[in-house]
């Protein structure tokens, strides 16, 4: 028996005290907010009623047997004292602590979130307004009781159209993933001018969109995602900075540029640099650029294009706008001169001809178009002088290249290479990526041993931290610095004729019977199985197929990009003629076949490979690229097509004719030829900037190879039949025997040269014949 005057710890355990300190306890915590007690104690009552502890009915009887137990009469007053109490002595005793911390958060966080919501929609809000609303709401704790969806919507909506895209199709996904917190984090990452305002761009748009859907914060998370993948270390200068700069610069004029011919856009944009060059920033926004390299540190940056509609639905602008890297070692105010420098190049390619002349094409030309510029820290580790990660490349939901029927083109198809992804998203000097069906990801479009070594990666692409710059360097050089897990995943060697990956780790062989193949990376580590599930859940959310940028390192996969992929519109079954006369058959082709029915081509311009070999310098080389350019414009509203050696759009001008979008966005089919005395091969272009080009404006691509066995290729009717290069272009006359241009139905008796091809066999025809009926 306790001593009179004692407490029995039973009682303080179990008993009324302890409800009473709980209760204490809450109350002392819903005092902080006082102007919130009333919203608190609504949402405690629900809570009950929702557990079942009781109903509205049975708290006011509850209320009014007390106040009768009390002897005290049953005024509205007592009434509204005495619920309070019973309220809290009730939550506080049926709820734990951590749930009452919830609760009262909750009240808290609808009081935020109604100046937050009144805040965003409110008609001229500055970014500085909604920010400070939305760092007041974020600073609750975020809890397990959330907002009502349908209400948060609407405020995420608003953020996001504020913050981070205006662009419809975006914002309809996005609002499902991108939390209000999100947004919150983001805007901590993002760089503005206090005079504009501005938003994050496409591009960053994109990849922060593509994190969120794989890595939700509310949603379950998929343990395998969360612990593999990442997003680089991003910051967003957004397009109000570029506003900034035109505005302080008076550099207005460049707003109409769009509006003048192409030949004015392309000459005028050859002196924008000494404009640009001249120009300055805002001296607070200088210093707001060195605040951000003191931050960031001496780590190698990417300054990567984001401009409002770059990376949209439909609209890639894949390769337009330029990006730029940076080494940032050294001294402060040389890494500062350097980063403003890179900004004024990504700016200044707003202004380029092949974006102007993209959204004329895509009818965007009257959007007042705005550069943002993501600036992300370069994915990788140094390894002596150099500065890359293990691989990188490009992923696609859909494998529309099936070089065979096993393949299943919606399980996708990545393009794979050693170092920064830059070689696998350009068409580089002999050079080729590995291709990887995700359905069967150890089949090779190459037979054998040899072809597989022909067809492989020689150069890597890395960031030199010794002279300041990005440099290709032989992948046997990068293979001496990197440590020997590389060799092992990346290398394949040869043995009397058989290619095989090493069998064990640690076990050294000569690099000198190499090659890149990546075997033992695609068939031993995690890669294959996690980006096949990245791609689906990605291609699930948007309901549209993708395309991803990414950098593998340190077993994880990092998120550059992500857009919508342009896929063409196949015929969903072509069968090709069967009584074509052989003297009608101007080629056959066997290799990278799309479905495609391309009828009534009225005029064929053949850059002569052999021809073309033979210009001795680079200007003769890059003056054939501008006749072409010149006759695509001749040719607009005719239906042509345009045939020429090795790679179109190589950045290698003895491998291909150096072309871009804007020069050849008028052809109906590109054709790439290659001459075995030639040594140039047309590269599987699929998953390139050039390739996004050709499906979005339409081209079909076709790969001849003349010498192979069976192959045929009528040479003499492109070469010996009239030339009207002359006709079109007086003043192109010297080029005439390199660039022929036929007028088919001249050189084939009335005749159209008709085209199709067949995917599923792989093969086409291209010939001449009757004018045909169809439609285009």
């Amino acid at each position: 028996m306790p001593r009179k005057g004692t407490i029995d710890m039973k009682d303080v355990a179990f008993g009324p005290i302890t409800r009473l300190l709980r209760t204490y306890h809450l109350f002392q915590k819903m005092m902080r907010y006082p102007k919130l007690l009333g919203r608190m104690r609504e949402i405690f009552l629900q809570a009950l009623v929702n557990r079942g502890v009781l109903t509205e009915e049975e708290l006011e009887r509850q209320v009014l047997r007390v106040l009768e137990g009390e002897g005290l009469p049953p005024t509205e007053a007592n009434k509204k004292r005495t619920r309070q109490a019973l309220i809290d002595l009730l939550f506080a005793t049926h709820f734990s602590e951590k749930e009452a911390d919830d609760h009262i958060n909750l009240a808290r966080k609808q009081d935020r979130f109604r100046n937050l919501n009144r805040v965003v929609n409110a008609e001229g809000a500055t970014s500085k307004q909604i920010k400070k609303a939305l760092k007041e709401f974020c600073a609750i704790p975020q809890g397990d009781l959330y907002i009502d969806p349908s209400e948060a919507e609407g405020v995420r909506v608003a953020l996001i159209n504020h913050f981070i895209s205006n662009q419809l199709p975006f914002i309809g996904i996005a609002k499902k993933y991108i939390t209000i917190r999100d947004i919150d984090e983001l805007v901590d990452h993002t760089y503005w001018s206090p005079r504009r305002s501005g938003r994050i761009g496409g591009k960053a748009a994109g990849m922060l969109l593509a994190y969120k859907i794989l890595v939700p914060r509310l949603a379950e998370r998929d343990p395998e995602l969360e612990a593999h993948v990442r997003v680089p270390e991003s910051y967003y200068f957004n397009s109000g900075i570029f506003s900034d700069f035109i505005d302080y610069n008076g550099l207005h004029t460049f707003h109409s540029q769009k509006y003048k011919s192409r030949e004015t856009i392309e000459e005028e944009y050859k002196h924008i640099a000494e404009l640009f060059q001249r120009a300055v920033f805002p001296p607070d926004m200088v210093a707001m650029f060195r605040k951000f390299l003191e931050m960031v540190g001496e780590h190698p940056l990417i300054l990567r294009s984001s401009s409002l509609l770059e990376d949209n639905f439909g609209h890639a602008f894949s390769g337009k706008y330029d990006s730029v890297f940076l080494v940032n070692q050294g001294d402060l105010e040389r890494r500062l001169d350097e980063f403003i420098w890179g900004l004024k190049r990504v700016h200044m390619s707003t202004y380029g001809p092949a974006p102007i002349l993209y959204r004329r094409d895509h009818n965007l030309l009257d959007f007042d178009e705005k550069m943002s510029v993501l600036v992300q820290k370069v994915v990788g580790q140094r390894h002596g002088d150099y500065f890359l990660p293990f691989a990188a490349g490009v992923a696609f939901s859909r494998n529309t290249y099936r070089w065979t029927p096993k393949i299943r083109s919606e399980d996708g198809v990545v393009r794979l290479v050693l170092g920064l992804g830059t070689r696998a998203v350009d068409r580089v000097a002999q050079d080729y990526p590995r291709l990887i069906a995700l359905s069967h990801p150890g089949l090779r479009p190459e037979g054998s041993a040899q072809e597989i070594m022909k067809y492989s990666q020689r150069m890597v692409d890395v960031l030199n931290l010794k002279k300041g710059c990005l440099e290709s360097i032989p992948y046997r050089e990068v293979m001496r610095v990197l440590p020997q897990d590389a060799s092992f995943l990346a290398l394949s060697y040869n043995r009397d004729g058989h290619l095989a990956p090493p069998m064990f780790k640690g076990r050294s062989e000569p690099l000198e019977r190499s090659c890149v193949t990546f075997d033992n990376f695609i068939r031993r580590s995690r890669f294959v199985p996690l980006i096949r599930k990245v791609l689906r859940r990605l291609d699930e959310a948007y309901g549209w197929p993708v395309d991803v940028e990414f950098a593998w390192d340190q077993d994880k996969l990092y998120l550059l990009q992500c857009r919508t992929l342009s896929v063409r519109e196949e015929i969903p079954q072509v069968t090709l003629p069967s009584d074509v006369p052989n003297e009608a058959i101007l080629f056959t082709n066997s290799r990278v076949v799309f479905n495609a029915v391309i009828p009534n081509v009225e005029y064929v311009v053949y850059v002569d490979p052999r021809a073309y070999g033979r210009i001795p310098d680079y200007d003769g080389k890059l003056a054939v690229g501008r006749v072409v350019s010149r006759l695509n414009r001749s040719l607009e509203g005719r239906r042509y097509a345009l045939f020429g050696p090795g790679r179109w759009g190589s950045n290698d001008i003895n491998l291909g004719v150096r072309v871009g979008y804007e020069d050849i966005n008028r052809t109906l089919i590109l054709g790439e030829i290659a001459f075995e005395s030639q040594g140039v091969t047309p590269e599987v272009s699929f998953g390139t900037h050039f390739f996004n080009d050709l499906v979005e404006a339409r081209i079909v691509p076709v790969a001849i190879y003349p010498d192979e066995p069976g192959s045929v290729f009528r040479e003499d009717f492109f070469l010996k039949t009239e030339n009207r290069l002359a006709e079109l272009l007086p003043d192109a006359a010297p080029f005439q025997d390199v660039v022929h241009v036929v007028h088919v139905p001249s050189a084939a008796q009335g005749g159209y040269l008709h085209v199709y091809q067949d995917a599923e066999s792989q093969k086409g025809l291209g010939f001449v014949g009757p004018h045909k009926d169809a439609k285009p």
